[in-house]
């Protein structure tokens, strides 16, 4: 039975206060038992993905379940050392005071999870949240409903509700939680319903960390390898159907290589999935009709040169590419989070940049280049939350990589070390001697003691 809204972040404050979540060994010991609780619910877990996306197994233990054992494995491995103390140097004022940074856990979490990624995505930040000491709400997203359902049970299985507790519903279930006070939030999804978490989250002074994707550009320079190119973006484009964060959302294609670059991605698709594409196991569905009719609409506003076949009764797109698209289309204006890949040629690498430039910044960007200058200049001059060189999406499996948005994708940076530094209040602490106390910062004022603090600041 679901605990009352109102009162959840009440029980994990008290929870809390208990301080048992602080003790090292005791997230150790809950780490281990979220790593036994992923292994036990494991099937279940695939067959809520299946059931939710058409997640095949391979994939939905690649990119949900794995990865977060992985996580899991990480944070045990280094906790200890991230929790200790870090020793900073004693200044020029006070030579014999010791200083050190302490990460003390913030409290309770709230964390709002997306629907393509509903595993993983939720987590990848309970992970940390536990970690850093913190209790923790998770709110999975009704649209996964199957996957929902799993992780309620798998959590209420493995974890008193007053520490780890799942809550269940709607958009009106979210604003009843987003109404409470927590001491961080962490939200994953649209910006629309990002900004209202914002909004909402400023009434408490609650600090945020927003996931919110974006058009994520593709740039493809002529000198590459035509044949790794066009698996890797096949690969990152087909992956849950396109209903990924980091998906590639559009190419940017220079002329030269534009015509063998789009055969060989059709022959990677047929590689990856067969020529029937509709029976592989191996290929998702759409999320539900909503989404499957935005999508549908999309493919009205280009010249379709690859794909383009739908069944709403599968709730089925083919992977498609498109192009002639106008970049006042919606296909241009929103995040697509499907299987539809527009396609606009350049003939210099400024035009690419400018094009990317212009725009707001994405969650990702990605470049195909064997031109080493021709990489650092589209570093050097785009911003995006990562960047990933001659592959796409993997940058986003890295532990030691920090993730996350920038601008109107987002901000704030997690994963591995990242997330427990993020749900962690960084508590400078210095303990002061009482060998030594120079009368030099005290009144009265003289010229002589002026002269001597202008010393030691210029030093």
């Amino acid at each position: 039975m679901q605990a009352a809204v109102g009162t959840i972040s009440e029980k994990q404050r008290s929870f809390f206060g208990t301080h048992r979540s602080k003790n090292v060994d005791f997230r150790i010991e809950q780490l281990k038992r979220l790593k036994t609780a992923v292994l036990d619910y494991e099937g279940k877990v695939m067959e809520a993905l299946y059931r939710d996306l058409h997640k095949s197994r391979m994939e939905a233990y690649n990119t949900e379940i794995g990865l977060s054992l992985r996580e899991i494995s990480h944070n045990i491995k280094h906790l200890k050392s991230w929790a200790k103390p870090s020793k900073v140097k004693g200044t020029i004022f006070f030579p014999f005071s010791k200083s050190f940074i302490l990460c003390e856990p913030y409290g309770v979490i709230l964390i709002i999870a997306p629907w393509n990624y509903p595993f993983q995505l939720i987590m990848f930040p309970l992970i940390g949240a536990i970690a850093a000491g913190n209790c923790a709400v998770l709110k999975p997203s009704e649209v996964s409903s199957n996957t929902a359902q799993a992780i309620r049970d798998m959590i209420g299985d493995y974890f008193e509700e007053d520490y780890i507790s799942v809550v269940q519903g709607g958009a009106e279930v979210a604003q009843q939680l987003l109404e409470q006070r927590f001491d961080y939030i962490l939200y994953t999804g649209g910006g629309s319903a990002g900004k209202m978490v914002m909004k909402a989250a400023s009434e408490h002074l609650t600090p945020v960390t927003l996931q919110l994707g974006g058009k994520n550009p593709c740039i493809v320079d002529n000198d590459i390898d035509v044949e790794k190119t066009a698996r890797r973006i096949a690969w990152g484009k087909l992956l849950n159907s396109g209903q990924s964060c980091v998906a590639p959302d559009y190419l940017l294609i220079h002329r030269e290589v534009k015509e063998k670059l789009v055969s060989s991605i059709e022959e990677k698709i047929v590689e990856f999935c067969g020529d029937d594409i509709k029976s592989s196991e191996d290929y998702g569905r759409i999320i539900n009709e909503q989404h499957f009719n935005r999508l549908s609409e999309y493919l009205e506003e280009g010249e379709i040169i690859l794909g383009g076949d739908t069944d709403p009764e599968e709730l089925y797109i083919a992977p498609t590419l498109i192009e002639n698209v106008s970049t006042n289309a919606k296909v241009m204006q929103e995040e697509i989070f499907g299987p539809i890949l527009p396609i606009i040629e350049y003939s210099e690498i400024s035009e690419a940049i400018a094009f990317v430039s212009n725009r707001p910044k994405p969650l990702a960007l990605y470049i195909f280049s064997n031109n080493e200058k021709i990489q650092q200049r589209v570093l050097r001059e785009t911003s995006s939350g990562g960047v990933c060189i001659n592959d796409t999406v993997v940058h986003f499996t890295h532990t030691e990589l920090p993730f996350g948005g920038v601008g109107d994708s987002g901000f704030g940076k997690y994963h591995g070390k990242s997330t427990f530094e993020l749900f962690s209040n960084a508590r400078s602490v210095m303990k002061q001697s009482v060998l030594l106390d120079l009368k030099t910062r005290y009144p009265p004022a003289t010229e002589i003691r002026l002269k001597m603090i202008k010393r030691l600041l210029l030093k």
